[in-house]
């Protein structure tokens, strides 16, 4: 296995720059063993039913981007992930990070300061002077919503992303990238569902900027997982074995809602209480345990999202259905359109 079999063109004018509106009406690409359907995210209530239960994250996206300043110079930083032992400290990723120093302190605003910890190579470790929702009601004040850097903003993210960048699932504080696949639902669209009779259980995992870190090895399998914290109650965990012991099928609304599935899954599929990091790296000849469809958006070439959705529905099947993407110019990434697809193994 080699990164090069994950890679594949992209031009840039498939790179979604603002979502569908409304959301619903983004394209669904359903991938199938006997081929690919053209759908909207509309569609969905065709492809579930009330055997089936929908599996979200319900993390909701922090102002994580900010620019701090020590003495005269500008430093832009992004948070990816706090420290488990204390929620003052956070590593981010710092632009330029050599003007950063153990030691330093940076400001940000009028009243929010760090202290420089740690620095390797573009990452900094910094404690800032408050924590928890200290620091989450200050970040609302200076910092910017945490954009991917495929999303073209020269003045940085408007008032209208965000909105666009925050699901309707959006509850628990503590991501710093959205759970993209859930951009797509509205209340409109919860109702069809909800007529339908599907069920739906909710997961939280923060979703770090670690995940759009490129896999810069020849081999993938020695690419190190960014880890993101978690946590799966008893309640989803018994809505998830109930609706396997009926024959019914799980459906993750997103690849973060699939990998803490997995990570909650003991071998014989039934999933537990979680609650901790996860660094599950899922490549193909991965035994998928828990979830049997997944709705996702369009990856990077090369990156550990499109890596795990080969491990899903087949390495083969997917680059076709890339190819079939681009040819019928559906757009791509975190505002672009969505693909729905059957679990190989169950498909075959």
């Amino acid at each position: 296995m080699q990164t090069s079999d994950f890679d594949f063109e992209l031009p840039e004018h498939f790179i979604a720059q603002r979502p569908a509106r409304p959301r619903d009406s983004a394209r669904l690409l359903e991938v199938r063993a006997d081929g690919l359907n053209d759908r909207t995210v509309r569609a969905l209530p065709e492809l579930l039913g009330p055997d089936d239960l929908l599996v979200f994250n319900d993390t909701r996206v922090i102002p994580a981007q900010l620019t701090v300043r020590r003495g005269e110079a500008r430093v832009g930083l992004t948070l990816h992930k706090p420290d488990p032992e204390d929620d003052a400290v956070w590593h981010v990723f710092a632009r330029p990070a050599k003007r950063l120093r153990p030691g330093n302190t940076v400001h940000a605003g009028d009243t929010l300061s760090a202290e420089v910890l740690a620095r390797d190579g573009g990452e900094v470790t910094l404690r800032f002077d408050r924590g928890g929702a200290a620091l989450r009601e200050a970040l609302e004040e200076v910092g910017q919503t945490p954009l991917p850097p495929y999303i073209d903003r020269p003045e940085g993210p408007d008032e209208a992303d965000r909105d666009d960048y925050q699901t309707v699932f959006a509850r628990e504080p503590g991501a710093v990238a959205a759970p993209t696949a859930g951009l797509h639902f509205t209340d409109r669209l919860l109702a069809e569902l909800d007529a339908r009779g599907v069920r739906r259980a909710g997961v939280t995992l923060h979703v770090g900027a670690g995940t759009f870190l490129p896999v810069k090895s020849d081999d993938p399998r020695e690419h190190p997982m960014h880890a993101e914290h978690g946590h799966l109650d008893a309640g989803t965990a018994e809505a998830v074995n109930a609706t396997r012991a009926a024959g019914g099928r799980v459906v993750a609304v997103g690849t973060t809602a699939l990998r803490l599935l997995e990570t909650a899954a003991a071998d014989d599929g039934t999933v537990h209480p979680f609650a901790g990091e996860s660094d599950l790296f899922i490549l193909p000849g991965y035994r998928f345990k828990a979830v049997d469809c997944l709705m996702t958006n369009f990856h990077l070439p090369r990156s550990t999202l499109f890596m795990l959705v080969c491990a899903f529905a087949g390495t083969a099947r997917m680059q076709a259905a890339y190819a079939h993407a681009k040819a019928a110019g559906y757009r791509f990434y975190s505002y672009g359109d969505a693909c729905f697809l059957h679990r190989q193994e169950a498909a075959a």
